[in-house]
């Protein structure tokens, strides 16, 4: 098992390598499409949210999910926003350190949710445009990210 810095340190490694050229609409349709197909092989009760720059572009909750798994969308990306680093990453680190939104940040912890599931869009050579999130996988702490991760890897090698 590896330590929270060691997961941090591939967290980052993710965020510097899984970029775009450039991210359009069709490109929100066409991994969304790809992450809904993933999803339904493998019989998976998610809902899958991508946005940019605060524009929902993509939309869609298997059956199963409920509205709480928008709640737990909006917590998360609210994380990556916020802090420009994937949710898991934000949640590892504030454990790492021993703090929580209510002590070590001057924001309240109302609407944040720094758990595994979203993953920041990063154009190279811009920065960060939006979120692409995930809810609904409670097997282990860090399947919703891993479904992000391996979405937008699939996507963009092909």
């Amino acid at each position: 098992m590896s330590s929270n810095k060691e997961i941090m340190m591939e967290l980052i490694r993710q965020e510097e390598t899984l970029q775009f050229t450039e991210f359009s609409n069709e490109t929100a349709l066409q991994l969304g499409l790809l992450m809904v197909g993933k999803a339904k092989e493998r019989n998976l009760p998610i809902a899958i949210d991508i946005t940019k720059n605060g524009q929902k572009l993509f939309y869609y909750a298997f059956e199963g999910t409920s509205a709480d798994n928008e709640y737990w969308i909006a917590g998360k990306a609210r994380v990556v926003n916020r802090f420009g680093r994937s949710s898991y990453y934000v949640g590892l680190s504030m454990r790492e350190r021993g703090t929580k939104f209510e002590t070590g940040w001057p924001i309240g912890s109302d609407g944040y949710a720094p758990y595994s599931g979203s993953f920041p869009i990063v154009i190279k050579n811009v920065g960060n445009v939006g979120t692409i999130t995930v809810s609904g996988l409670i097997d282990a702490e860090e399947s919703d990210h891993n479904f992000v991760i391996d979405s937008i890897k699939e996507f963009i090698l092909k």
